[in-house]
């Protein structure tokens, strides 16, 4: 079985627990009065909004779920990676018929065969899977796969991972290029890239219009400052995640929107001071209609500056 980006998030914070740190549910809080289709907000961004493709429920049709997406509020969805070709056309066909665009591609065999890793069968399966994300993006119109380039370990010493993973993504820039696909770099808790300047360094070493920044909000608050981030790597950015992170007294917690230690009146300025208008995707817990309608309305507020 793969391990989702969001398993090895909660298994971080789980790790942390057992040195004296507990974590707990992500909140769900609905606001009062989350009926009726959701509008677009007048505002100066052009930001796209949007959802990961398993915050939607699994037991619905692939056109049923990006029907809710839609009626939920989004405009877009983020994608995994699918290895079966009928499968990949029938995503295609259920998006293009609800009218959902699919923006981009969560690659997922990075944690399980990182590049950074030394065992070379291990790297070709994660340069497989990346290939298959980008002819996945290809396919469904997408214009960017995020990847987690590296991840430092026991066995992986930082300078490893940074010439390894390096060296592996060189590799996929004539692919990337040929395609028309952008590769978005995102740090995940993977002890890798773990400043803004250090990331921007990492990015700008290829000196390729190809490679970016994925840049996750919450991910960043547990040693560093979301809007610090986005200034820092600037147009470098092609893609961002949203989610929320508390500290807490007893620990730490993976929140709803506008309820963690992200200062989003920060966040939405930084965003403005770079002129970033690409996509704000959300990655949080899924749920039923009035959940996603609820996120739907707090990326409103909390980026668009749109009032309740």
């Amino acid at each position: 079985m793969r391990r989702s980006r969001r398993e090895f998030l909660k298994s971080s914070v789980s790790t942390a627990c057992a040195a004296g740190i507990s974590s707990a549910a992500l909140d769900r809080s609905l606001s009062s009065g989350a009926v009726g289709p959701a509008r677009a907000p007048s505002s100066p961004f052009s930001f796209k909004k949007g959802l990961v493709f398993d915050m939607l429920p699994e037991k619905l049709s692939y056109g049923d779920r990006f029907k809710l997406a839609r009626d939920a509020g989004f405009e877009i969805v983020q994608a995994p990676t699918e290895p079966d070709v009928g499968k990949a056309e029938e995503i295609k066909k259920a998006a293009d018929s609800a009218g959902i665009r699919i923006d981009s591609v969560m690659n997922m065999d990075h944690w399980k065969y990182p590049l950074s890793s030394s065992n070379r069968e291990e790297v070709e399966k994660s340069l497989a899977g990346m290939r298959t994300s980008l002819h996945n993006a290809k396919l469904w119109g997408s214009d960017a796969v995020l990847l987690v380039p590296a991840v430092v370990d026991a066995n992986t010493s930082y300078h490893d991972a940074w010439d390894r993973s390096h060296k592996e993504i060189r590799g996929l820039i004539p692919l990337a290029e040929e395609l028309k696909v952008t590769i978005a770099i995102e740090e995940v808790w993977n002890k890798f890239l773990l400043s803004p300047l250090e990331m921007a360094k990492y990015i700008d070493e290829f000196q390729s219009p190809r490679i970016k920044a994925w840049l996750d909000v919450g991910n960043v608050v547990l040693y560093g400052y979301p809007q610090d981030w986005i200034r820092t790597l600037g147009k470098r950015i092609v893609k961002v995640h949203l989610k929320d992170f508390k500290r807490k007294e007893d620990g730490y917690a993976w929140v709803n929107l506008g309820e963690g230690d992200v200062d989003w009146s920060a966040v939405r300025q930084a965003f403005a001071d770079i002129g970033y208008s690409g996509s704000v995707i959300a990655e949080l817990d899924g749920g039923d209609e009035l959940y996603l309608r609820d996120v739907s309305r707090r990326i409103d507020r909390l980026l668009l500056g749109r009032a309740e």
